[in-house]
This record gives C-alpha cells, sequence and structure tokens, in this order.
C-alpha cells in the first residue's frame, strides 16, 4: 500500500460499536482485549488503584502494558469497595464484553463473576482465563504461562536430549491465549447478532498449550511413541528444521521431501547424494542423521546466512536467517509488512509497537494509542457516568477511585 492510500483510508474498525470491560492483568486477558481495541472496539480496562500487576515487576512488565494495553482507557477502583462495585456494574451495563484472567475465584469473591454479570446482563459475552481450566483439581491453582508449557508436554519436547527440558524463549502460551480469547469473542458476537444472547467463555493456559501442539499430540494418541526432545531437526523427517551454521550465523533448512532432497543435492553440487545408500530416502536419512548434518555443516560454511537464503530460495528450498531481534528489524520482509506500528501519547511521543499481524482489505493498519497510564481516564469515564467533579472527588478521598 502505498504512503497516499495509508494518509486517505482510514484503519478498518469492524468493531466500532463495540465496548469492552478488560479486567486483565499480564498478558492473556489484556492481550485479548488488545486484539478487540485493534479491530476497533472501545475497551476500558478496570485497574486497582495500584494499577495492573505488570505495572510493577520492572522493565518486562511495563514492556507488556505497552504492547497490550495501547488504545486502551484505564480507570483505577478499588473493587473490594462498595462504590468501587457500584461503578465496576455501571459500566458493565453499558459493555458488550467482559474479560478477565484474575487469580482463581478472585471476581467471583468480588460478586463479578461470569454467572453473576450475565444474570443481570443476558448479552453480555463474558470470557475467563485461567491456568487449568475450572472443571478438574488444579482449578483453584495460579497459572502462568510457564506452568502450562510444562504441563502440557511442551516443555518435555524443547531442547536437547541431554539437558533439561527447556522453555520457549518467550511467553508463547500467553500470547496465543489472548488471540484465541479474543476469536471466541468473536465467534459469541456474531451468535449474539442471531439469537441476541450473549456467551459465557472459558478456557485456560493449559488447553491452549495443548492445542498449539495438536499435530503431535495427534501423533501420539494414534499410537506413536511419546515424543522426546531432540534439539534442531524433526524425529521423523530429514533434513527438516536443521539449524545449520553459516559464515556469518545460521540458517534453518527443510528438504526432506524426496523431490525437494534431489533438489538440495544438485544446489551443493552433490548430486550422487541424491543415491547415496545412506541418504537415498527419508527413512535411511533419519538413521544417518548426524553424517547428513556433518555433510550440510561442511558445504555451508563457506556462505553467509543471507547468501544461503538467496541460492537455496532460489531453488524453491525451505530455509530461513535465524536472526536476532536487531537483524529482524533490518528484514526487507519485516519493513515491508507494515506490522511495526507507532504508539503515540497524547504529547505526541510515544514508541513503537506491533499491529495486528493481518490486514483487513486494503485499509492501513490500526495504530492504537500508546497505552494509558494507571487511571489516566478515570475523572472522564466517571463524568460520562453522570459524576460531578465534587462526587469525584468524594470518591477519591474515600479510597474508591484513583
Amino acid at each position: 500500500m502505498n504512503d497516499k492510500n495509508q494518509e486517505t483510508n482510514p484503519p478498518a474498525r469492524p468493531l466500532a460499536d463495540v465496548r469492552v470491560i478488560d479486567m486483565g492483568q499480564y498478558i492473556a486477558g489484556p492481550g485479548a482485549a488488545m486484539v478487540l481495541a485493534e479491530l476497533g472496539a472501545r475497551v476500558i480496562k478496570i485497574e486497582p488503584p495500584e494499577g495492573d500487576q505488570a505495572r510493577h515487576i520492572g522493565r518486562y512488565g511495563e514492556s507488556m502494558i505497552r504492547a497490550y494495553s495501547r488504545g486502551k482507557q484505564s480507570i483505577a477502583l478499588d473493587l473490594k469497595s462498595e462504590a468501587g462495585r457500584d461503578i465496576a456494574w455501571r459500566l458493565i451495563a453499558g459493555s458488550d464484553v467482559v474479560i478477565q484472567n484474575l487469580r482463581p475465584g478472585a471476581v467471583e469473591a468480588l460478586g463479578l463473576g461470569a454467572a453473576a454479570v450475565r444474570e443481570r446482563f443476558p448479552r453480555i459475552i463474558h470470557l475467563s482465563i485461567s491456568g487449568f481450566g475450572d472443571q478438574g483439581p488444579s482449578s483453584g491453582r495460579p497459572g502462568y504461562d510457564i506452568a502450562a508449557q510444562a504441563e502440557s508436554g511442551l516443555m518435555s519436547v524443547t531442547g536437547e536430549p541431554d539437558r533439561l527440558p527447556q522453555k520457549v524463549g518467550v511467553p508463547i502460551i500467553d500470547a496465543a491465549a489472548a488471540h484465541l480469547g479474543a476469536q471466541a469473542v468473536l465467534a459469541a458476537l456474531h451468535g449474539r447478532a442471531r439469537t441476541g444472547v450473549g456467551e459465557t467463555l472459558r478456557t485456560s493456559l493449559l488447553e491452549v498449550a495443548m492445542h498449539l501442539q495438536a499435530t503431535t499430540w495427534c501423533d501420539y494418541l494414534g499410537g506413536a511413541p511419546e515424543p522426546v526432545r531432540i534439539g534442531d531437526g524433526q524425529p521423523h523427517n530429514a533434513p527438516a528444521a536443521e539449524v545449520v551454521p553459516t559464515r556469518d550465523g545460521h540458517i534453518v533448512l527443510s528438504a526432506y521431501a524426496q523431490e525437494h532432497w534431489a533438489r538440495l543435492c544438485r544446489v551443493m553440487g552433490r548430486e550422487a547424494l541424491a543415491t547415496d545408500p545412506r541418504f537415498a530416502t527419508n527413512a535411511l536419512r533419519v538413521r544417518h542423521r548426524e553424517e547428513l548434518r556433518l555433510v550440510l555443516r561442511e558445504h555451508f560454511a563457506a556462505y553467509s546466512s543471507e547468501e544461503c537464503v538467496a541460492l537455496l530460495s532460489r531453488h524453491q528450498i525451505v530455509v530461513g536467517f535465524v536472526r536476532g531481534y536487531a537483524q529482524v528489524l533490518e528484514s526487507a520482509d519485516v519493513q515491508a509488512s507494515g506490522i511495526l506500528v507507532e504508539a503515540a501519547d497524547a504529547d505526541g511521543a510515544g514508541y513503537r509497537s506491533l499491529a495486528l499481524p493481518y490486514r483487513l482489505g486494503d485499509a492501513p493498519r490500526a495504530a492504537p494509542g500508546a497505552a494509558p497510564a494507571c487511571g489516566a481516564d478515570t475523572d472522564r469515564l466517571l463524568g460520562e457516568l453522570g459524576l460531578s467533579p465534587d462526587e469525584i472527588d468524594q470518591l477519591r478521598r474515600a479510597g474508591a477511585v484513583a
């Protein structure tokens, strides 16, 4: 899309008539609300007077706020006070969606659980994201991303075979739960348009973590051996997801289909390898994986990573340059995608962030404003509810709002 189109066409806002109450903390709940905000919804983030817990865990926590609270309004309420809960109810009354991922039982203890909300407002869609679901013996356990990685089997298959199980390098389960939670909300909004009735939605980090491994789980459930850690590569194919050193870094490549393997051999100028007794079939290549890796390493060590990508891509072989974050920003593909956006604040400053990983037609990507400070919109939102400045001041002195 050219600059002129970006200047004249506004971002698509399919959820412009939807209002969302975000009662979440950290990533999963706020992230689901953030997806809806980028699709045009008005999102009101209800925080305790001290703020989302992510605001208090250092730099990475602040990055959670910057990433997942852009474009929202923040109101700080003491939900343990009757006055604070009354304001929350008034905000909920004018909303379409409520999202929460607080510790198990927390919203219920406040009287703001799904059953209470939907009894009063049947049209509301209420999404809860927990650690381990609400049916099993662990329903009361607090659950973070890392616990779901561990208990879903993901850590058992991540890492080197002779080392400790490893987590994925980023909180991928939290992030996936945010997008899948938003997906469930969108389905419920569509359903409500037909029935006029909202929905109670529940998901958990454990279920999301298992769902992300669907192929491996289906393989195991179908009778395959227990999956194990093998480091790079894939257990049943070769070369597949092989990490290969280059002159200036690493690439990852896959060419396990017979046609692709023959093509790779031609590219390397080693056509005889295609019929070598060690490598003639996928099963043989798996059996002789270490010898195969030695061939690949010896050949590509003389090339730069960029040269490898250019060469292999030209011959339709799957390859990727293993980039660090600074190198990712230099990628022409990333720059062309438009996924990096500016999140501006009221004074024109702001920070770079990431947009949703898809576009709607020819509209430019949404670029919601910078994440608000805790309680930045308290007075404005209370004013919209009809409270006078004196009433707001009284609530603030009583500690019900901040």
